[in-house]
């Protein structure tokens, strides 16, 4: 069966990690989300997919190329314009015969969710199957209610104004026939002029074809729409991953559960380390410093002395002055912070922490949640960071800033200075 997968959207909520970047391409244990999406396909018998590009569409391509590397043959196909994923699929007609599998590529999910989908959609022969994933907050969600336990009834976008009749959510993996062409051009766009796939499958129900659901557990499937939910997808991917210490560790380092560390990284004397964490190819760790559970390091990363790094997620080639604490954060490729920087990840009053989401400010639900760094954030010696700031790329915060409101890219904070100056008495 083939895939298509379906890899268009910007990921405007994740700015400004996706400025730089398609969101398809973010990496979290040591691999792109795509990646991971491609290697949970592979794993389930899928060896051939066309993957629907649009934003940076040429940063996927080039990664990605043919496919060889993963075991795949990969095609592409473009969707001219952002206009949902109804129209995104439907450019998929071409190049798919019969059924075909539908997931979207800024998921997480195992190759045991893939096999279910396909093995009910196989047994059944409805017009399409979909997985279905119990959440807790369904008003976030395209909600699915159902009847006799598998039969989709309805499917509804967000519910927000009335009382979600499930917490099951669309996973976003189907199996789908031909006939889903069909319905998605009958389809109308949205208030926001998308045409979107549960508007297809709304399009059978009401026709009495049978879609039915796959019920997944929340454990197979990870949603990665805000920026906090790169670090629980970088536990989830760490989580999952077999690790292997292959790199140089000096005497009086010491590596304490699953933790992979590449060829050509080193960890210093005096370093701890607690798993689940990634360390990539040329990183420089240590000496003295403490990397705790949930962190990634990126390629050419370098933690100087005394620092410490917890639950973080940090990109290729960034720097972390000695003497530095990064707690619940992300820094973009090329950040350098001077010594003594601090990301505060904890609220005085012990309260959830707030981040401007899409120009509005939204509760994360996490007591721990620091700063959200772009590509080549420059920080001087003994800057902070409150708690949910988020800082554009190429911007220079300067010593001694306390920054505590979010920062556009190419911004310059400085920190202005009274000085007294007296002639001290002989």
């Amino acid at each position: 069966m083939k895939a298509v997968v379906l890899a268009a959207g910007e990921g405007i909520r994740l700015q400004p990690i996706t400025l730089t970047r398609p969101k398809h391409l973010i990496k979290v244990g040591g691999k792109p989300i795509l990646e991971h999406c491609l290697n949970a396909l592979k794993a389930s018998g899928i060896d051939e997919a066309l993957v629907i590009t649009h934003y940076m569409a040429d940063a996927i391509r080039q990664y990605l190329g043919d496919g060889k590397s993963l075991g795949l043959k990969i095609e592409y196909a473009e969707q001219k314009e952002i206009l949902g994923t109804g129209n995104a699929l439907g450019v998929a007609e071409p190049y798919v015969k019969d059924e075909f599998l539908t997931v979207y590529g800024d998921l997480l999910f195992t190759a045991e969710t893939v096999k279910s989908v396909i093995e009910t959609h196989s047994k059944e022969k409805p017009s399409a199957t979909m997985a279905v994933v119990p959440v807790e907050n369904p008003e976030n969600y395209g909600i699915v209610e159902l009847e006799n336990e598998k039969n989709v009834k309805r499917i509804i976008e967000k519910p927000a104004h009335e009382q979600p009749p499930t917490n099951f959510a669309n996973a976003g993996v189907y199996v789908f026939s031909a006939e889903i062409f069909e319905k998605i051009r009958a389809t109308s766009a949205s208030a926001r002029g998308e045409w979107e796939i549960p508007d297809a499958l709304s399009l059978l129900i009401s026709e009495k074809k049978s879609v039915l659901a796959v019920k997944i557990s929340r454990d197979e499937w990870m949603d990665i729409g805000r920026p906090w939910d790169l670090l629980e997808a970088n536990r989830w991917a760490l989580a999952r991953m077999k690790h292997k210490i292959s790199g140089f560790v000096e005497n009086g380092a010491h590596l304490i559960g699953p933790v992979t560390v590449a060829e050509s990284a080193c960890i210093r004397s005096g370093a701890y380390v607690e798993g689940p964490a990634f360390i990539d190819e040329e990183c420089d760790v240590g000496p003295n410093c403490y990397i705790r559970p949930g962190t990634s390091l990126g390629r050419k990363v370098r933690i100087g002395n005394a620092c410490e790094i917890k639950n973080s997620v940090i990109m290729d080639r960034a720097h972390v002055g000695h003497l530095s604490y990064v707690g619940d954060s992300i820094l973009g490729e090329n950040c350098n912070l001077g010594a003594g920087t601090i990301t505060a990840n904890y609220r005085l009053d012990a309260g959830t922490i707030k981040m401007m989401v899409k120009d509005k400010v939204v509760d994360s639900g996490r007591t721990k949640l620091g700063a959200v760094l772009g590509d080549n954030v420059k920080a001087g010696i003994n800057a902070l960071f409150m708690p949910g700031v988020k800082v554009g790329n190429n911007s220079w915060v300067g010593p001694g800033v306390i920054v505590c409101r979010d920062l556009p890219p190419n911004s310059l904070i400085l920190l202005k200075q009274d000085v007294e100056k007296r002639q001290l008495n002989p």
